[in-house]
């Protein structure tokens, strides 16, 4: 039968001078039994009793794992492919560890994801898609680390829902959108409703301010005028008396007197028909 290959299309023919390329290690077997690893580079062998049994590529490889299906916490069917990074760490190990790597490590990242995904619902799916693919990656290098490979990475390409779960979805999404518009049209009314009322409480206050401050110029302009007056009508006063002080100021006083007497006379016989005169009215 001919012997495993890993990832390569053939096995090179020992021909006693070898030159092996960057990034392969070719695991040489002597007489059936595992001898050595030729390193990149020229190398010697000898013919018939050495033999190159395994190629192992020591690059980056990408491996895309089938989709499968897998039930999450609340018993919703998800149809979820992915695609796994590994590299061979051992190239010993890869080859005698286990006989189809690529195999192996397909099938443990496949029950791994069941496994991760029983534990989640199906909010959580799609939001801790990292977290997810962080346990795989961990899980496949826990069981992987006896068979030289060392997973790098794993991704999540698709998630399939069921199309009755799909639609409800899509019903959740746009309640919470409609739930969403209608919180932000009611603090957008009720902001509204503070700032009218704080608006109408500053106009208050500062009319009330305003009306304040006129009732005291008002009253500070009165008290101003009441003040002028009575000076002016003390200074007349005072004049008057030195008028009355003088020589002949009784006469003018009483000359002032009369004239008022007259013209209040004058106005009584305007203002009615009837005039009362007293009995000294010649005087």
């Amino acid at each position: 039968a001919p012997a495993p290959c890993r990832w390569n299309s053939g096995l090179p023919v020992n021909i006693g001078v070898l030159f092996v390329p960057q990034q392969e290690a070719w695991v040489v077997e002597r007489m059936g039994k595992f001898h050595r690893i030729l390193e990149p580079g020229l190398n010697f062998l000898i013919p018939l009793l050495d033999r190159i049994r395994y190629v192992q590529s020591l690059k980056e490889i990408v491996i895309n794992v089938p989709e499968q299906s897998a039930v999450t916490l609340d018993n919703v069917t998800l149809q979820i492919d992915g695609v796994l990074y590994l590299r061979v760490m051992d190239p010993y190990k890869a080859s005698y560890g286990v006989e189809d790597p690529e195999y192996a490590v397909t099938q443990l990242a496949q029950t791994t994801m069941r496994s991760e995904l029983g534990k989640l619902s199906l909010d959580r799916v799609f939001r801790e898609r990292e977290s997810l693919n962080a346990s795989i990656v961990d899980a496949i290098n826990q069981a992987s680390d006896c068979w030289g490979i060392r997973c790098l990475r794993y991704e999540i390409k698709d998630i399939h829902v069921p199309p009755r779960v799909k639609e409800s979805m899509q019903m959740q999404v746009e309640a919470e959108r409609r739930k969403r518009a209608t919180v932000l049209e009611s603090e957008g009314t009720r902001e509204s409703a503070i700032n009218v009322a704080e608006g109408q409480k500053q106009a208050q206050i500062l009319a009330s301010e305003a009306e304040k401050a006129e009732q005291i110029n008002k009253a500070a302009g009165e008290a101003n005028a009441m003040l002028v007056k009575a000076r002016a009508k003390a200074e007349a006063i005072q004049l008057l008396a030195a008028a009355l002080a003088q020589q002949h100021g009784n006469a003018a006083a009483s000359l002032s007197v009369a004239e008022q007497y007259v013209n209040a006379f004058s106005k009584i016989a305007k203002d009615s028909n009837t005039v009362l005169l007293p009995a000294n009215t010649g005087d």
